[in-house]
């Protein structure tokens, strides 16, 4: 439900460890069936393992893991006597576990993870085998990823295995550089080099790892050369790139020169038909876009819409040539909206507000939620107010909608309650603290403010931006807001395009500027997907054309990328990033169902 003004937000903390021994202790000493609390399972007993001797307490042992458990309530000879033999643990692994036993606990590294990983899952440790499972999840790098894989792979671990393999793909550059790359497998270099989740920015990327896992044994591995290379797609390269491929005339023995000219024949066979050459890359997640307007077919007017896309690959194509491939999602319910906000929670897409046609009943305050694993639509509670050209932020399980337009006229200073009249400003949320930059005031003037807004402690106001801006769009990466596109006021309080882009570091309250757009992004969408920031759609002040294009910004590179056109709306359309089952995606027209409550 909506409400005017926000609560507290709470923050829970579970001590998972802590109650879950505190609950197996009080069973075992509860005198419940299996447990014993007259048969010793109180006293403390010495545990051998590997010549050494550590006195243990039962109760504990049984509350901390399933192994001893079962060994001390349920009968067993060890339940009686006063020494207890772990002949096949190690001295390290089992006073670590120990220790944990009694203070909760566990130092890991990764000198240490695999062992303490795999003796808590022999003695049944489940608790310390969370941890060490959250450990390996969450502190995996480029130069520990293919350990994590093969270590998941050997013990069963499916989904840790799929993490790893991921994260393999996902940061390749980086993973083959390490010396643990040129150790994999040949078959699961393979793998790793034909999946479509293999993220390179270039061939020559893939190229080198094949250069160099051969390399590292080469009377070995260089007969697997012509096998390898026929997982690189030399027509992709530049030919700048591709003369570093005649490197491989320097290898012995497998007819270098002969393999160089077959590989020059398919470089230069392929580039008559560039358009069917491409790697393709599959996000994890996608990036999802939601009505908007586009300019009829005889280019006399804007017809809002109710299209959904989402992007099912992102292509490499020949030189530095890049694309998004578009599908369709399915389509709104109800009416079509532009100047809407759209956010993502739990997993779900919300569609809120905006305006279904251009006259001043047309802003809307009705919300909508979209499952993409059940495919279906749930009407909820409206706003209290209709809105429109509004920015729409997610918060620690909470919607906000902040300032926008009622109508084309009158400008709204609610977050539904904020503290000055605005629309058409960007919001983005850093730290757990809402951003708003720009927009237009009550006299429809563009500002270059920022502000810190927080639902309970009010507004701060920031430095400000290097140029008034409205109409723009603002997103977080890493510790830093991007601001792009919109428009400003000129001397003579006319608006213009604005091209130029800048970021905003929230530590040092600061702003820096960044490489400026190429073309005229006003009324754009924006999303972050795997690192880095797309602008998409949007006009030209100008002379209101559409610009069809879809930028991405990398802060590697610290440019902005041509990832070719939008697929049909192109000015105030909504962009997120959404999770997308597999199923879902191979449907081009998915099965609308709509659920009103």
């Amino acid at each position: 439900f909506w409400v005017s003004s926000s609560g507290g937000v709470r923050l829970y903390r579970e001590h998972r460890h802590s109650e879950q021994r505190k609950y197996r202790t009080d069973l075992v000493c509860s005198g419940q069936p299996g447990s014993s609390k007259n048969s010793g399972t109180l006293t403390a007993c010495n545990v051998l393992f590997m010549s050494h001797l550590r006195e243990a307490h039962r109760a504990l042992l049984a509350a901390s893991s399933d192994y001893f458990r079962g060994m001390f309530t349920s009968g067993m000879k060890e339940s009686r006597q006063e020494l207890v033999s772990l002949l096949l643990v190690t001295a390290a692994k089992f006073e670590a576990l120990l220790h944990y036993t009694y203070s909760g606990a566990l130092a890991l590294g990764w000198g240490c993870v695999f062992d303490l990983t795999c003796t808590s899952l022999q003695l049944q440790f489940q608790t310390a085998f969370s941890i060490c499972l959250n450990f390996l999840q969450q502190e995996i790098d480029a130069y520990s990823c293919l350990d994590v894989a093969s270590f998941a792979e050997s013990y069963g671990m499916v989904d840790l295995l799929a993490l790893a393999n991921d994260y393999v793909l996902r940061n390749f550059k980086d993973v083959s550089v390490t010396p643990k790359f040129q150790d994999l497998p040949v078959e699961k270099l393979k793998k790793y080099l034909q999946s479509d989740s293999l993220c390179v920015p270039s061939e020559l990327l893939v190229f080198r790892a094949v250069m160099s896992w051969i390399e590292a044994f080469p009377r070995q591995r260089v007969k697997l050369a012509r096998e390898l290379m026929g997982t690189v797609q030399f027509p992709l390269m530049t030919f700048k790139e591709f003369k570093e491929v005649k490197s491989i005339m320097s290898w012995p023995r497998i007819g270098a020169k002969k393999l160089y000219d077959s590989l020059l024949e398919e470089f230069c066979s392929s580039s008559s038909d560039a358009q069917s050459n491409f790697r393709a890359y599959m996000p994890k997640d996608t990036l999802v876009l939601v009505g908007g307007e586009r300019i009829t077919d005889n280019f006399d007017k804007r017809r809002p819409c109710r299209e959904m896309w989402f992007s099912n690959s992102l292509q490499n194509h020949v030189g530095l040539v890049k694309k998004v491939e578009w599908r369709m999602l399915g389509t709104l319910p109800e009416k079509p909206r532009f100047s809407h906000g759209v956010g993502v929670m739990r997993g779900k897409l919300y569609v809120v507000g905006g305006r279904h046609y251009y006259g001043k009943a047309d802003t809307m305050n009705c919300t909508y939620r979209y499952d993409p694993i059940q495919n279906t639509w749930q009407k909820l509670t409206d706003m209290h107010e209709r809105r429109g050209s509004f920015t729409l932020v997610v918060l620690n399980g909470k919607i906000y909608a902040i300032g926008g337009e009622r109508d084309s006229e009158v400008n709204m200073q609610t977050v539904e309650v904020y503290y000055q009249a605005l629309c058409c400003h960007a919001a983005s949320v850093w730290n757990g603290t809402i951003f708003l930059s720009g927009g237009f005031n009550s006299r429809y003037q563009s500002l270059s403010t920022m502000t810190l807004y927080h639902p309970e402690r009010g507004s701060t106001y920031m430095a400000e931006m290097t140029h008034d801006k409205a109409l723009h769009c603002m997103e977080t990466l890493g510790d830093c807001l991007y601001v792009a596109g919109g428009v400003s006021c000129d001397a003579d309080g006319h608006l213009v395009d604005q091209l130029a882009c800048e970021f905003y570091d929230p530590v040092a309250n600061s702003w820096s500027a960044i490489i400026p757009f190429p073309v005229p992004h006003v009324g754009s969408a924006s999303a972050v997907l795997e690192g880095k920031v797309y602008v998409i759609g949007g006009y030209c002040q100008e002379d209101y054309s559409d610009t069809k294009t879809v930028h991405r910004y990398d802060p590697a590179t610290e440019r902005w990328e041509n990832m070719s056109i939008t697929p049909g709306p192109n000015t105030y359309i909504a962009a997120c990033v959404l999770p997308i089952p597999v199923i879902c995606k191979g449907m081009y027209n998915p099965l609308k169902v709509w659920i009103y409550y």
